[in-house]
């Protein structure tokens, strides 16, 4: 399977490439230079790979929570591609593919993914580890003050995310002895997005029409961001 995956819904831009299991990525901290950076990414890892969109079987995006920009911008690529190579999409929660990053890189297997939501608040949800590795929701996305998040049973919690530089003391002291650590400076990347999408794909998850690509914002006054 060839897929290629997008993610521009945080301060991180990148773009993933996944052919039978092997992946290469382009990833960059680059705050408002998402439009401008993302297609060449992905046009990047295709001439490397010395493949064309037509030979794709499969498109993959974070479809947010996270910057209500970026996620538009994702969309509208994504859709774009699609559209153009009647490609079928996979749309990606930024919260899992935070999880599923953290878990990779700090070998962790309960991960909070918080992505500063500005306002006060923060897009929230919680992960564990379930069969191959792959992050599994224990709850519902939220977006809420950090006072007001509805917090996980058990300890041993890794968190990860912008959410926990903005109110990293207010989440701290709430979860008292369950968090075993924190780290802000994670962000989805587009590796984490199609390893998701390729998992669920091979499960028998059924992928969207281009015309079914919808963002999630979670906030619905998105004029205000």
């Amino acid at each position: 399977m060839k897929l290629l995956a997008i993610d521009t819904a945080t301060e991180a831009c990148s773009a993933a490439l996944w052919v039978d299991g092997e992946i290469t990525q382009r990833f960059d901290i680059a705050p408002q230079q998402h439009a401008s950076l993302i297609l060449p990414m992905a046009q990047q890892l295709l001439a490397e790979a010395e493949l064309t969109v037509p030979q794709l079987d499969l498109l993959a995006f974070g479809r947010g929570p996270g910057s209500f920009t970026g996620v538009r911008i994702a969309v509208s690529v994504i859709q774009g591609i699609a559209f153009a190579a009647d490609l079928p999409v996979f749309p990606v929660s930024t919260l899992t593919a935070l999880a599923q990053g953290a878990a990779r890189e700090q070998d962790v297997t309960r991960v909070l993914s918080a992505i500063d939501a500005r306002m006060g608040e923060l897009y929230w949800s919680s992960y564990v580890s379930g069969p191959e590795g792959i992050m599994q929701p224990t709850g519902e996305e939220q977006l809420a003050a950090p006072s007001a998040i509805l917090l996980p049973t058990g300890s041993g919690w890794y968190g990860a995310g912008s959410g926990w530089y903005s109110h990293g003391e207010i989440l701290r002291e709430r979860l008292a002895g369950r968090l075993e650590n924190s780290h802000s400076e994670h962000y989805p990347h587009a590796l984490d997005i199609a390893t998701l999408a390729a998992h669920d794909f091979s499960a028998g998850s059924e992928p969207l029409p281009a015309e079914q690509v919808l963002p999630v914002y979670l906030r619905n006054n998105v004029i205000r961001r």
